[in-house]
This record gives structure tokens, sequence and C-alpha cells, in this order.
């Protein structure tokens, strides 16, 4: 279903009904009541122009948690606070009950947070299995003059990191290439190891930036699979950017909407998709 097929369907119902009799039974939906992290009235600029203006949402433990909004809304901006890319000049962000102060990247990837790009940023150079092993240098507790020495205690840490690295090739399915240079692989095939790299890391909180951009419908299924199975099997909460909105409304628990940095509505799928304000966002409605 496309933005234009959503604004339509919900267009023709505003309050977004109940379902009659003889409609299929939905789903229930899952209830999360522990929040793993917390935005509140954040707000980013760089210059003159704003990115994010007090902006508040939270994420619960256990969740698919979806940000959208047209481009240029500030998705990729908010991925960065979170992740310590970014400070904010206003706001807070509370993490597993604690509120950072300036966070860098490697910080956040120690405490849980792992991350994919919405441009590939893998070891073009490197194997599969070479750049999934990258995602478990945090856990290595070896030092720099042990592992160039290979030996001992070393090597002996390094099997356990390759065996959970087979673990995530299995899991992804991508047995098939994991000897392969990355830089040769399709593109489709790139995303799912760089969803191998970021899991490698046993992320409490997983951010995805366009998981899908530029995939066929073959590959945008695939990866859906794995991110329901990400956070059915693993527990990992996942936060995601994605322009597809038939795949966020299946995927997502809830949805965080942003239009030129502002958070303009939040709730579950059906709540946003029968927002005006969401409507007229992606239509354009009104914006000059």
């Amino acid at each position: 279903m496309t933005v234009t097929e959503v604004s339509a369907e919900t267009a023709a119902q505003p309050n977004a009904e109940p379902e009659g009799d003889g409609a299929p039974t939905a789903a229930p939906e899952r209830v999360f009541d522990e929040v793993l992290l917390e935005i509140s009235g954040v707000s980013l600029s760089f210059g003159g122009v704003v990115a994010l203006s007090d902006v508040s949402f939270d994420i619960c433990k256990g969740e698919i948690r979806a940000i959208i909004g047209p481009n240029g809304a500030g998705k990729s901006s908010m991925l960065n606070v979170i992740n310590g890319f970014y400070h904010p000049q206003q706001g807070t962000i509370t993490y597993k009950g604690n509120v950072r102060k300036k966070m860098r990247p490697h910080r956040a990837a120690a405490e849980g947070i792992a991350r994919t790009f919405q441009n590939i940023a893998l070891f073009r150079g490197m194997s599969t299995l070479d750049n999934i092993m990258t995602g478990r240098l945090l856990k290595m507790r070896r030092g720099l003059l042990w592992q160039a020495l290979y030996w001992g205690p070393a090597r002996d840490e390094e099997i356990v990191h390759r065996e959970f690295a087979e673990h995530i090739i299995d899991f992804l399915e991508i047995e098939a290439i994991r000897k392969t240079v990355v830089g040769q692989l399709p593109y489709g095939l790139q995303k799912r190891v760089e969803l191998g790299r970021a899991l490698a890391a046993e992320p409490e909180l997983l951010l995805l930036d366009e998981p899908m951009a530029g995939m066929n419908v073959e590959e945008k299924e695939d990866m859906s699979r794995f991110i329901i199975d990400v956070n059915d099997e693993f527990g990992t909460t996942i936060a995601l950017i994605e322009h597809d909105m038939s795949i966020v409304m299946d995927l997502s628990d809830r949805v965080v909407v942003l239009d030129y940095g502002r958070k303009i509505a939040d709730g579950t799928p059906d709540q946003v998709r029968a927002n005006p304000a969401v409507i007229e966002a992606y239509l354009g409605v009104g914006h000059g």
C-alpha cells in the first residue's frame, strides 16, 4: 500500500472506527510497559537550520518503534542524537533510567545501542565474516598485543567470538557468502551483512536507518522477516526509519511522525494512519 493509498483510505474514514462484525479479526496489540529510552524536549540546530524542535517520545523495551516523516523531517538526525553522533542544544535523553550527558558513539555502543546506516558503511575489501566480526570488537577483552600475537587466551577468545559471528551468519541465511568480499555482493546482501554486523554487538536497542532503501520487493520481504525474527527471537528493541508505509504499518508496534523537525503524531499504526496531520504532511497539503 502506498502513502497515497493509505491517505485515501483514511480520508474516507477519518475517525478510523473499529470494523464491525464480519471484518477480519486483527491481531491483538502487544503491550509494553517498560521504557528503555526516553527523548524529552530535544532540539537540535546547525547554525540557522533547525533539525529537531522540542521533540519528545519514548521507546519501550521489546517493541518495534518506527520513526517516519517526509524527506528532511529530522529522522536521521534523531537517530544520530540517540547514539551520540549529535548532541542536542536542548532536552534530555534517558537510557535505561539514566540521563545521558553528551554520550559518545563508542560509549553508546558499549551500553547496548547499535545501528545501521542509510548509506551502507561496510569494509568493502573485507569478507562477510570479517565484517561481522568487527561487531564483536567491543566484546573482546584481550589487548592489542595479545591479538597481534594470536596466542593463548587471545586465540581462545577469538574462537568464541567467531562462533557467535557464525551464528549470526546462519541466522541471516548468508552462509554461502561468508568468505565473499562484501564489495562484490549485490546491494540487498550488503544490507543484510550490515544488519549482521550490528547484531554481532548483541544490542539491547537496534537503530535501523532505512534498512530497505533501494531494495526490490523480494529483498524487502526478506529484510522484514529478519527484523521480526530479531525482535522475537533475540528480544531486541528496534527503532527504524522507513519510507515504505506498508512495511511501517505491518512491522511497527508504535509510530512517531516528524515533519520539519517537529513531532506531529505518535501512536499505533492505525492511529497514525488516521491522523489528518500525517495525511497533510505526506500529501503536501498546505506546504508552499
